[in-house]
């Protein structure tokens, strides 16, 4: 099939779009399906789960660098089944490959992918072969990169990259790759896919955190992968029922994301239980003190529903799966007991039968390491 043939395939056929509550998704890209696809990758339904209590202070908020190193060589080597760490790496990056590190910088200066277990991940990178110029660590927006200065964790040549330099630039998206949906009537129905994924990047390892999302419920893998490589997604949560349960998972599944994010490290070295994405406020900011390890998005996210809702629960605040209309609050995110959108965690078993992982609970293979 050549790339005339295949833009037309895929601009005609709509996704998913027979049930009532799915809208008319209509995906355009050059990618063609891989056969052996990154997500769920080569360890479906596996995550590993690592606890150090000396990971982070939590009133200082310290990171003790040398303990998340332990804490990403255990996780991978439990991961994989390697005792040497490097083979564990290698199992998912070559020297060859261009490498995107896709981190979280949506709550920072906050939250935010740490720059110790960032750092960390860049480390064994280059400790494999790879060329410090041929690893890219990016994300959207340009202020949000740049107030987290990780260039100060990582050696000379390693790329720091804003999709949009000034917001609303749409030069850093493809053009040619891309999801159409009307949502709301709004007049821009495309959300371009960053051009460095389409264009450069051979593999990317996905770097969430553990966090509430006031629209889908939780923010972990699944939407990192999503909403940060797209553009113009925020119109799915525009009013108080929102499109996050199919949007999520729709756009994850489209190529050549699918294929190219190999691994999830989520970093709950920090977490928000509330008015998430963002940490505006300090009290509803928790510490988990630790990481997970996965090529499994679903998994891993399914695991982080019970993280966030047993926050929830022991604050006393309503579960992200109260829909209810009367929790719904427009205009502050104050108090937990409400909120502004009606939350979709649901999104992450819609991201289950578009077959990126296993939602399953007791399908889960769950291994934690106490450091």
């Amino acid at each position: 099939m050549n790339r005339r043939s295949f833009l037309h395939w895929a601009a005609a056929t709509p996704l998913l779009a027979a049930a009532d509550d799915v809208p008319a998704y209509r995906i355009v890209s050059p990618h063609p399906l891989s056969d052996r696809p990154g997500m769920p990758g080569p360890y479906p339904g596996q995550v590993v789960r690592v606890h150090s209590e000396d990971s982070i202070d939590a009133d200082s908020e310290k990171v003790d660098a040398a303990v998340v190193r332990n804490m990403i060589s255990r996780g991978m080597r439990a991961l994989t089944g390697d005792s040497d760490e490097r083979d564990s790496w290698t199992r998912f990056i070559s020297k060859e490959d261009v490498v995107g590190v896709k981190v979280n910088c949506s709550g920072a200066p906050n939250i935010m992918s740490t720059p110790e277990v960032v750092g960390d991940i860049v480390r064994n990178l280059i400790a494999i072969g790879v060329p410090p110029g041929n690893i890219y660590i990016y994300e959207r927006f340009l202020n949000q990169l740049e107030s987290v200065h990780y260039e100060r964790f990582v050696p000379a040549g390693v790329n720091i990259h804003a999709v949009e330099g000034q917001r609303g630039s749409i030069l850093g998206y493809d053009p040619d790759t891309y999801l159409e949906v009307s949502f709301f009537g709004e007049e821009d129905t495309r959300s371009s896919l960053v051009r460095l994924v389409s264009e450069k990047l051979t593999k990317i390892i996905n770097v969430p955190n553990m966090k509430e999302h006031r629209a889908a419920g939780v923010t972990g893998c699944l939407k990192n992968i999503a909403y940060g490589n797209f553009s113009n997604m925020d119109r799915s949560h525009r009013f108080e029922k929102t499109h996050t349960r199919t949007f999520i998972g729709t756009l994850a599944a489209i190529e050549p994301v699918r294929s190219k994010t190999v691994l999830h490290v989520m970093d709950g070295l920090r977490g928000v239980w509330h008015a998430g994405p963002f940490s505006r406020e300090r009290r509803f900011r928790f510490y988990p003190k630790q990481m997970m390890f996965g090529t499994d998005p679903v998994a891993m996210d399914r695991l982080l529903i019970d993280v966030i809702d047993g926050k929830r629960k022991a604050e006393g605040a309503p579960s992200i799966w109260d829909n209810s209309e009367e929790r719904v609050r427009l205009g502050t995110d104050e108090d937990p007991q409400f909120n502004r959108f009606i939350r979709e965690p649901g999104h992450v078993e819609y991201a289950h039968g578009r077959g990126l992982g296993v939602y399953d609970i007791n399908q889960i293979d769950l291994k934690t390491i106490e450091l």
